[in-house]
């Protein structure tokens, strides 16, 4: 029940030394307030990143080749080899798992492109048409590459948004439109953007896409591509499929089962899981650290609690002769330790919440400006706010513990005998 004379009682204990009482206080308040704007700003960074990946599919993985590590099958340690047009077919037939499959080739040349007299310097890709699906793109302008393209070798190309920009007027038509790439003239038919930040083998928006078939034969490569990439089902794991795709290779490239250095990877189901194990002890870092800085705040309060419970042995000896229980003694110190708390911490909860607004009008301000921004809005979520203020609440019945103990010590003797030392 509301005892006003009590809380009065409090609030003028607390405000008896103002000066004493908010320099404990700041502590408890800047430990709240960092908690808040570090979970905010971790929250932002990792929405920032999760947003631009989350349409890369995450069963998906590469495979390139590099110099063996043993002799085999007659080819000395060291070979240098290379991943061929059939071991793309090679996979697709062996593993039923697999969705999506690409051959992949990269070329670049400085001022590789020509249109108009304007010189360009772009990253050439050789590509399948499951690529679009492996590494979504949408499409500003016309189509992906298709099965015609590749297996009629056609000189056809798909240019990305700033290949467009900068070969191209301003609101120009491009498709249909030639563009000559190492002096070989190839049409357009599409513009694509990239719909994610996970972009292998350079910038998409700076790259032109050729029908890997029509690259092979134009730079002279035969049947070697660079690297497959795939993806499987949703209902399979690629990790699981990762070193027996690696041992068909393998044996299809006459390299010992047992080099674990030939056949190269990049898997990024492990590379998503890593990202989020990394952001999980980000957000465990910035709880410990903001809770040792509260904790520090607790202690001290604690420290002038005990400070108050001297400096009233008088009063309280006094509250005991006259048939105090320990109980409310108790319940009096302690209830002074957590307002102390509370006040000061629900405060820094406050103005950490109102910069992070601030934070996130002017950061979506940006935003509908154009400007690219690595990090989302900076949040916190209704789960942390409620947290943070338990985590409030058990600090400051923490810090009144030790005082509390200390105030039920103190006897009424001692408060007799303090009156008769001063009536002396």
């Amino acid at each position: 029940m509301f005892d006003k004379d009590r809380w009065q009682e409090i609030w003028l204990t607390i405000t008896r030394n103002k000066i004493r009482s908010l320099l404990t206080a700041f502590g408890v308040f800047w430990g709240i307030f960092m908690l808040v704007l570090m979970s905010g700003s971790g929250n932002g960074l990792e929405e920032g990143i999760i947003s631009g990946v989350k349409d890369f599919p995450k069963n998906s993985c590469y495979f390139f080749s590099e110099r063996t590590s043993k002799a085999y099958a007659g080819f000395a340690k060291g070979r240098n080899w290379s991943i061929h047009t059939s071991d793309v077919e090679v996979l697709r037939g062996r593993f039923p798992e697999i969705e999506r499959i690409s051959a992949i080739m990269f070329e670049w040349n400085e001022k590789n492109t020509l249109r108009n007299n304007k010189y360009g310097a772009y990253m050439v890709k050789g590509l399948s048409p499951d690529y679009l699906f492996i590494e979504p793109q949408r499409m500003l302008y016309g189509r992906y590459i298709n099965e015609v393209d590749i297996r009629e070798r056609r000189k056809v190309c798909v240019i990305g948004e700033q290949v467009y920009q900068e070969m191209f007027m301003p609101g120009e038509n491009p498709l249909g439109k030639l563009l000559q790439i190492n002096g070989v003239a190839y049409r357009v038919v599409g513009v694509n953007i990239p719909v994610t930040k996970i972009q292998i083998g350079g910038r998409s928006e700076a790259s032109i896409i050729l029908p890997f078939s029509t690259m092979q034969q134009s730079y002279n490569r035969g049947d070697k591509i660079d690297c497959v990439a795939l993806s499987v089902n949703e209902k399979f794991s690629v990790s699981a499929l990762e070193e027996e795709m690696k041992n068909v290779v393998k044996k299809h490239n006459r390299i010992s089962p047992d080099d674990l250095q030939a056949v190269g990877s990049i898997n990024v189901e492990k590379e998503f899981k890593m990202f989020y194990s990394l952001f999980g002890g980000i957000n465990i870092l910035i709880w410990i650290v903001g809770i040792g800085t509260l904790l520090a705040g607790a202690v001290g309060v604690s420290n002038i609690m005990l400070v108050t419970v001297r400096e009233r042995t008088k009063e309280i000896g006094i509250r005991r002769a006259l048939g105090a229980c320990p109980r409310s003694i108790l319940m009096q110190i302690m209830s002074e330790s957590l307002i102390l708390t509370l006040l000061a911490g629900f405060f820094g909860l406050f103005m950490g919440v109102a910069l992070l607004y601030v934070v996130d009008i002017f950061m979506q301000n940006m935003l509908q400006s154009g400007e690219q921004i690595f990090f989302a809005p900076p949040q916190i979520s209704f789960a942390t706010a409620v947290s943070a203020s338990i985590v409030l609440i058990v600090t400051g019945l923490l810090a009144g513990c030790l005082p509390a103990w200390r105030a039920l010590q103190i006897k009424a003797i001692d408060a007799i005998r303090e009156l008769s030392l001063i009536h002396i």
